[in-house]
């Protein structure tokens, strides 16, 4: 049965994790260095269990339950089932809280399998006293590298398995935009960030309506390519600015013209971002627009015209000027080559299509 203990003729003990028809997947609770083809190996019968007693208060063991510290064997009558000493010992052992403490204890050269048990090995401990009306804490120092074993199990689990990977993206409803209330912080604490759609942002026709300020990434630009960072940087502080100056001028009667100038770039940056249903932009086409917006060139023309222009600009590239787009995909880098060429083609078609608008 999944998760039964199995014993391998040189001793090794070893966790059936994965049962399938013609197969068992085995993992080791040991290094299995006698371990060879032909070995002969037998079912225990028995799930994973670690021996549990008063004894072990003050001791140092392993995930196996086994002593670690040099003082000889733990003598133990029951058991219970679970799902090299540290510097820290020494500290105990000094100011005396060894006489209420176990230290279960894996080192990072320890097999994957008992780095994975120790947390659970700590837990049937800490639940063995608890039962017996004792208050008790449990410190896991620290769970990121049992998940890292964890996962490092899970690859070698099958010869199938193990290479591919999959990203969750959930989506919660928030109440009257409450992203404090409990379903959403658990969500949060849990991903690597969260994109808050805002529906007065989308009432307001700012689509898609990411809250910026809301909205958080653990990845950031380690998801962009280095040309996407180049220009996206500029514009990420401007728009952060321009936040704030809007929230200001309405509040204020008489702006002066710089401060106009920044509301007006501010409102064609965030024109820039707007963007139609299941109509997504290839990272060449963002790095043109956002860089035509951080750059100034579209200051010159109405809120209303943006979007048409930039899709014509975007258009006439791909027609006229595919050298940009090569080097963009080929590189991966927002080269000087590629910046002069933009240099050259969008004051040109600013020109052509302002004179469109005039016809």
């Amino acid at each position: 049965m999944a998760g039964e203990l199995v014993e391998f003729e040189e001793g090794t003990i070893g966790i059936a994790l994965n049962l399938e028809s013609n197969n068992v997947g085995v993992v080791l609770m040991g290094d299995g260095l006698m371990i060879q083809e032909g070995s002969s190996v037998k079912a225990t019968g028995r799930i994973a269990q670690i021996p549990v007693s008063e004894a072990y208060l003050g001791r140092v063991i392993n995930a196996l339950a086994k002593p670690i510290d040099g003082r000889g064997e733990i003598s133990a009558s029951e058991s219970r089932l679970i799902e090299s000493p540290l510097q820290v010992v020494t500290t105990f052992q000094e100011r005396g809280a060894m006489e209420y403490t176990i230290v279960v204890a894996e080192t990072a050269d320890s097999p994957a399998t008992l780095q994975y048990l120790a947390p659970y090995t700590g837990a049937a401990l800490a639940e063995y006293f608890m039962y017996r009306k004792r208050h008790t804490s449990i410190i896991y120092d620290d769970l990121s590298k049992q998940a890292q074993a964890y996962r490092q199990i899970a690859a070698k689990s099958s010869s199938r398995l193990g290479e591919g990977s999959m990203t969750a993206l959930p989506i919660v409803e928030t109440q009257s935009g409450d992203v404090s209330a409990y379903i959403p912080t658990n969500v949060i604490s849990i991903t690597d960030g969260q994109i808050f759609l805002s529906a007065d942002l989308f009432n307001a026709g700012i689509r898609p309506a990411i809250n910026v300020g809301i909205s958080v990434s653990r990845v950031g630009s380690a998801a962009q390519i280095k040309a996407m960072k180049q220009v996206a940087g500029k514009s990420k502080l401007e728009l952060a600015q321009f936040a704030e100056l809007e929230a200001f001028a309405q509040f204020a009667s008489d702006l002066d013209k710089a401060t106009q100038n920044q509301l007006a770039r501010g409102q064609r940056l965030r024109e820039l971002l707007k963007q139609s249903q299941s109509d997504p932009l290839t990272v060449e086409d963002q790095i043109v627009t956002i860089y035509t917006g951080a750059s100034g060139y579209l200051d010159p023309l109405e809120l209303g015209q943006v979007k048409k222009f930039l899709a014509q600009l975007r258009n006439y590239l791909k027609t006229n000027k595919p050298q940009f787009q090569e080097i963009i995909s080929s590189t991966k880098t927002f080269t000087e080559e590629a910046e002069a060429l933009l240099k050259e083609v969008i004051p040109e078609q600013i020109e052509q299509f302002l004179l469109q608008e005039q016809t």
